[in-house]
C-alpha cells in the first residue's frame, strides 16, 4: 500500500470540496463523491460516461449511519449488517427524502455498504467526521469497462478525471458486492456476488429469491452488456476450448486464453493464463486478467466456462455480460 495517514486527509478535504476521489474496496476500486452533494455526484456520471438513471452505492464508515440514507428499515438489515459488514454486501433499502435523486436514479431506493478494506474506512471515517455522512462510489472506470482492482488500472482508464486515487494494493475479493434487495415484499438478490447465500438465508429465515422481476429496482450491473474488455471476449463450454484452440493456431490468429488448466501446448499465437480452480480465486484474478489480456492485442479473448454451480453464481454473472459488452473501442 503506498497511500499514508496524509493521502487520507487530503482525499477527505478533496470530497468535502466536491472533487472525485478513487478509492480501494476489498471489491474492486471505488470512484467516490460526496454522497449528499448532487454536483459531486454528477462528476461521478460525467467522469464514467455512466447513464443517469443508473444508481449508485453508498459507502458509509458504520452501520450506525444507516439511518441516516433509508427510512423503514427492517430489522433483518441490522442483523445482516452484523453478519456482513464491513464486507461484499450492499443492502437495497427504502431511500429518506434527503437522499440526492442524483444517487438513486430517481428511484425511491438507495443501496447501502460498509466497505471491507482498512484504508476504504479510514477514509470514510476521516470523511464523515462528526457528522453524518457517505460517500456514493461506482466502480472506478469508464461505464461498462473492465472494474479495476489496482490503483493502475483506475489511472489507465479514468486519468485526469479523477483529483486523487488512493492506492491499496490489489483488491482482496476481486467483483463486485452482493446486491440485496430489502425493500419489496421478498429479499431477492440482484446482483450475485461473493457473499454465501446460504448465510444470507440462515439470517432472513427464507431463501432469497434470484432475480427480483420486473418491479425490482435498477441496480448497478445490472445491464446485459458490462465489465467488458475491448477485445472481443467468448465464453466456451470445456470441450469447446481445444477446438477454439486449434481453430486460431490454423487461422494464424493470435488469441488470449483463461482456464483453470495448464496450456496442452505452447505457441506464439496463444498468451494463456490458468485461473484457479476455485470461485473465489477465479474472481480474484478475473478482471486483472481481463485487463492484462486487454494489452496483448488478440484477436479475442477465450474464456473455459466455469462449473454451473452456486458457489461460481457471480463469477459466470460477470463473465456473461463481459461477452455481451466486449469488443468496443
Amino acid at each position: 500500500m503506498d497511500s499514508s495517514a496524509a493521502d487520507i486527509r487530503r482525499a477527505a478535504d478533496l470530497l468535502r470540496a466536491g472533487e472525485l476521489v478513487a478509492f480501494p474496496t476489498e471489491t474492486v476500486y471505488g470512484l467516490g463523491a460526496d454522497a449528499s452533494d448532487p454536483a459531486a455526484v454528477a462528476k461521478i456520471f460525467a467522469a464514467k460516461g455512466r447513464p443517469a438513471d443508473h444508481p449508485l452505492i453508498v459507502h458509509l464508515p458504520g452501520d450506525d449511519q444507516i439511518e441516516r440514507w433509508a427510512r423503514d428499515v427492517p430489522p433483518v438489515a441490522y442483523e445482516l449488517a452484523e453478519a456482513f459488514w464491513p464486507g461484499p454486501l450492499t443492502l437495497i433499502l427504502k431511500r429518506q427524502p434527503s437522499v440526492p435523486d442524483a444517487v438513486t436514479g430517481g428511484q425511491d431506493t438507495v443501496g447501502l455498504r460498509v466497505p471491507g478494506h482498512p484504508l476504504a474506512l479510514e477514509l470514510l471515517r476521516e470523511f464523515s467526521g462528526a457528522r453524518w455522512s457517505g460517500v456514493a462510489a461506482p466502480s472506478a472506470n469508464r461505464f461498462g469497462h473492465v472494474s479495476p482492482t489496482t490503483a493502475q488500472h483506475v489511472r489507465e482508464d479514468l486519468g485526469a478525471a479523477v483529483a486523487m486515487v488512493l492506492d491499496g494494493g490489489p483488491c482482496r475479493v476481486g467483483i463486485e458486492s452482493t446486491i440485496l434487495d430489502l425493500s419489496g415484499a421478498r429479499p431477492a438478490i440482484l446482483r450475485p456476488g461473493m457473499v454465501d447465500v446460504g448465510a444470507i438465508a440462515q439470517i432472513l429465515g427464507e431463501m432469497p429469491a434470484i432475480g427480483g422481476g420486473a418491479a425490482a429496482p435498477r441496480v448497478a450491473g445490472s445491464l446485459d452488456a458490462h465489465y467488458a474488455p475491448r477485445t472481443p471476449l467468448l465464453l466456451v463450454p470445456g470441450d469447446g476450448l481445444a477446438i477454439a484452440v486449434r481453430n486460431a493456431i490454423a487461422g494464424r490468429e493470435k488469441i488470449a486464453v483463461i482456464s483453470c488448466f495448464e496450456a496442452p501446448l505452447q505457441h506464439d499465437l496463444i498468451a494463456w493464463r490458468r485461473a484457479p480452480a476455485d470461485a473465489a480465486g477465479f474472481a480474484h484474478d478475473l478482471y486483472a486478467n481481463l485487463h492484462d489480456l486487454d494489452r496483448l492485442g488478440c484477436a479475442r479473448i477465450i474464456v473455459q466456462s466455469p462449473p454451473q454451480s452456486e458457489p461460481w453464481r457471480a463469477v459466470m454473472d460477470r463473465l456473461k455480460r463481459a461477452a455481451a459488452g466486449s469488443g468496443h473501442a
